[in-house]
């Protein structure tokens, strides 16, 4: 049965009832990461970064996405402040979370990205990829641990 948590801060998760793939998405003004994992292997890999100027075209590219892999569960990273304070953005990724839901019909969990984009700069750094390189992945990475802190948290 889909659900979709609305509360003011992500609540405890829970697994999808019949398991399945996961997409996550770290929603952004300008690009979206996404990141696949199986709720079975409790593991995520980056996808894909979204960068279509148009609400529209974003939404087609999901839609894309959705059909190809079939997913049971999508989730959404949630910022907040370091002090766990709602922000402009906060709004944001719950009206995209919403808009999912509403298209696609799955259901959508919310999970704290605090730091996640941090993160993945540092390890996209690491691995020692330039700046230039690391924006064209560090959302889709900073998605995967989105996800993989979502299966971490269910496990």
């Amino acid at each position: 049965m889909p659900f979709l948590m609305v509360s003011p801060h992500p609540s405890h998760p829970t697994r999808p009832a019949q398991g399945g793939t996961v997409l996550a998405f770290d929603f952004g003004l300008k690009r979206i990461g996404v990141a696949i994992g199986e709720t079975l292997l409790g593991r995520a890999n980056a996808l894909t970064t979204l960068d279509a100027e148009t609400n529209e075209a974003r939404f087609a590219a999901i839609g894309r996405l959705i059909e190809e892999w079939q997913p049971a569960l999508l989730v959404v990273g949630i910022p907040f402040s370091l002090e766990g304070a709602e922000h402009e953005m906060t709004a944001r990724c719950r009206r995209f979370a919403n808009q999912l839901h509403g298209r696609f019909g799955l259901p959508v969990a919310l999970a704290d990205e605090r730091l996640t984009s941090a993160s993945a700069d540092a390890e996209l750094r690491e691995a020692g990829l330039d700046w230039k390189a690391r924006k064209g992945r560090v959302d889709a990475v900073a998605a995967q641990h989105i996800l993989q802190g979502y299966f971490d948290a269910v496990a």
